[in-house]
């Protein structure tokens, strides 16, 4: 077999899911099934392969993405296990960056849930084609109907079954398959061999009138792809299970239709319809568009096909620290092939290096490989200088692949090391953890020296301050989490400065007038040179624009960022001999400064989308618990006898809720929580923490004076 025919048989695929809805326990039976692994491992038990760390054994979740490889029906299955809790989502966003397909895996009984939209909206982001696999269908309160109802409503996808179950709750017992109309059963004792076998045989009588409607309805969707099943759907003749395979194939990879599987993988039911699923309508890395990027020097639109005989290029999207090998760097290769040793070449960076080992990773399990090539997803041993989102290509033929982006940072903690040992300890380690993770900072806050950390929410830091003491040794002590704010101004007001400097030879001048005015949140920063005739010298333009920026960096209130700010460099003047983009940066820098003490600066905090499910009895009170913080109902919607609660609630308010929701519930509600937008602080909450500061909020007139 060549290259070419060997990448037709690739799939790159992810499984992402809402926290809790069954993603590792189906990669655990996927593994099982396919010889991976010779024992299932379990989440609840602390033996999920995928799940190694001991974080996320004890606390039974997934932390970081894990990347496996297996084989099903003359295909390699390359998998990356993503967490579902939002804290960890920038593990999805980079694994949905490299990936060709992803599985969707839903609860039967939940529905669509927050976090389940999240990971949606990263695949529609990044054109990923999935599959949806309705999990958990053996619980109390499933409905496939209704889950696929919601994928079609929430989602705004097309959701099409291929199958459908046999029953549910305690009686699901297998489902149909509608492209063969065959019934697959698993058989009331099937617990001796984990799910491995099963038989399939005609349609239950009861059962048939319900699967042809479904087989109908899929016939349908797929005529409008394929004019031979139209003509043969319209004539009532039979259609070929290839004919049917190929047009969902085809329509799954161009995003058109979403195929929806049943299943219960912790029953070990419809797993292997799901791996049949994967080999069947799941991109290679031949079906997917060419990678897009720009030449480093001249910004030309490169497209680069995947051809194992084309120039190497490949995409650093996470690395890892391994006790026993260092720094593993993960890589997805898009086109080219390279041996162990080979010379790459780094864009972003200008350096070359060598490939050391290269390793095919089994979750944190490792074997050696001698070459790598377009379609492969492994782990390089031996890189130095590389980060997150580098483009490693051949020297000849450099390509600058689009980064990976990822969310700011929205909760902080200051962190001391036990004593001066310790510090250039940690030091190390908070390098080595923010290479990676690219939602994790450190810095050093100028004004008291304290090390300050900073993630997405309270369990992201506290798994990293675990890891920190636990995984590294370092003895350090950690303060009260601290809420990112940000700055903001609530009209538009002028500024002007002049920054004249007279030394022996040439000296310094660059005079600014400019205004700055809100932009609607979320906009960000903007920049317009209104600037007419030759006041200011056309080269000097950018050092202004900077000088800008650089003001927005600590706002005038506290010191935090100021955000959706619009800047316009209305005037000045400039010296012949003395003017320099120096002078004029930081003239820029002190006229925005001047205009931002006039402009009403505001304190901004992060507001919280909350989803809270709770049985009906706890409502009240949990309701009236999330006024006390501040909170805002927006919605409360009914799902069976679960009460679905949507709020918006300051992140500074909601500091230790899940303890204080499991005493109001019995232990019996959950929520979720992610990042909404940035909002006003209201004025007696803004005055208590600028206070602490020790900083009033000025007004204009006291800018003025």
């Amino acid at each position: 077999m060549n290259a070419r025919d060997a990448m037709k048989k690739i799939r790159n695929i992810g499984i992402i899911a809402h926290i809790d809805a069954g993603k590792t326990t189906t990669t655990e039976r996927i593994l099982f099934y396919t010889g991976r692994n010779y024992k299932m491992g379990e989440v609840h038990e602390g033996t999920a392969t995928m799940d190694w760390m001991i974080q996320e054994q004890e606390r039974g979740i997934t932390i970081t993405s894990a990347a496996t490889k297996c084989h099903w029906l003359d295909c390699d299955i390359n998998i990356i296990d993503t967490p579902g809790h939002v804290d960890f989502t920038a593990e999805v966003e980079r694994s949905l960056r490299v990936l060709d397909g992803a599985v969707v895996v839903f609860c039967g009984v939940a529905g669509v849930q927050p976090q389940s939209e999240t990971v949606w909206r990263q695949a529609d982001k990044y054109g990923v084609p999935r599959l949806a696999f309705i999990n958990k269908m053996d619980r109390v309160g499933a409905c496939f109907k209704r889950s696929v109802q919601q994928i079609k409503e929430r989602l705004r996808a097309r959701p099409v079954p291929v199958n459908i179950p046999i029953g549910a709750e305690d009686r699901f017992r297998g489902h149909i398959d509608l492209v063969e109309m065959q019934a697959c059963l698993w058989p009331a004792d099937g617990d001796d061999d984990l799910g491995a076998t099963f038989e399939r045989g005609p349609i239950p009588a009861e059962l048939q009138a319900e699967a042809q409607e479904a087989r109908d309805f899929l016939l349908e969707t797929l005529s409008a792809y394929n004019d031979e099943i139209l003509e043969k759907y319209l004539e009532d003749q039979p259609i070929e299970a290839a004919v049917i395979r190929q047009t969902l194939r085809d329509a799954t990879i161009k995003g058109k239709i979403v195929p929806v599987l049943a299943g219960a993988a912790f029953k070990n039911k419809g797993v292997q319809a799901l791996l049949d699923a994967i080999a069947w309508y799941l991109p290679s890395p031949l079906d997917v568009p060419p990678v897009q990027g720009h030449h480093p020097k001249t910004q030309a639109l490169i497209e680069r096909t995947p051809d194992p005989q084309g120039p190497f290029t490949a995409l650093v999207f996470k690395i890892a620290t391994d006790p026993h090998v260092g720094k593993l760097v993960y890589i997805r290769v898009y086109s080219g092939t390279m041996k162990t040793g080979g010379q790459i070449f780094n864009v972003g960076r200008g350096s070359k290096e060598r490939l050391g080992r290269l390793l095919q990773m089994h979750a944190n399990q490792r074997q050696e490989i001698d070459k790598i090539q377009a379609g492969d997803i492994v782990a390089v041993v031996g890189l130095k200088k590389v980060a997150t989102g580098d483009t490693l290509t051949d020297e000849d033929h450099p390509i600058l692949l689009e980064a990976i982006r990822f969310p700011d940072t929205v909760i902080s903690v200051a962190i001391e090391a036990a004593n001066q040992a310790e510090l250039a300890k940690l030091s190390q380690v908070l390098n080595a953890l923010m290479e990676e993770d690219p939602t994790f900072r450190a810095t050093i806050d100028e004004e008291t020296g304290q090390t300050i950390i900073s993630g997405m929410g309270e369990l992201h830091l506290e798994v990293i301050v675990d890891r920190i003491t636990r995984d590294f040794g370092v003895k350090a002590t950690v303060g009260r989490p601290q809420v990112a704010y940000k700055e903001g101004i609530r009209a538009a007001a002028r500024g002007e400065a002049r920054h004249v400097k007279q030394t022996g030879g040439h000296g310094q001048y660059g005079h600014v007038i400019v205004q700055v005015e809100p932009l609607p949140r979320g906009k960000g920063f903007e920049f317009v040179d209104a600037t007419k005739g030759n006041d200011i010298p056309r080269p000097f333009i950018k050092a202004i624009e900077q000088g800008a920026r650089d003001a927005l960096n600590d706002g005038v209130l506290a010191g935090y960022p100021v955000v959706d700010v619009k800047v316009t460099l209305l005037g000045g003047s400039s010296h012949e001999v003395d003017s320099s983009d120096l002078a004029f940066r930081i003239a820029a820098f002190e006229a925005v400064k001047d205009a931002l003490l006039k402009a009403s600066p505001v304190l901004l905090e992060p507001y919280m989308k909350v989803e809270i499910e709770t049985p009906e009895q706890y409502m009240g009170d949990i309701i009236g618990n999330m006024q006390a913080r501040r909170g805002k109902v927006v919605q409360v919607e009914m799902r069976n006898d679960i009460r679905i609660i949507d709020c918006q609630a300051p992140l500074s308010d909601m500091f230790g809720y899940s303890t204080q929701l499991r005493s109001l519930s019995q232990g019996r509600a959950c929520f979720t929580m992610e990042v909404l937008h940035y909002d006003e602080v209201p004025d007696s909450v803004s005055e208590k923490i600028l206070g602490g500061f020790g900083f009033r909020k000025p007004t204009p007139q006291a800018a003025a004076g």
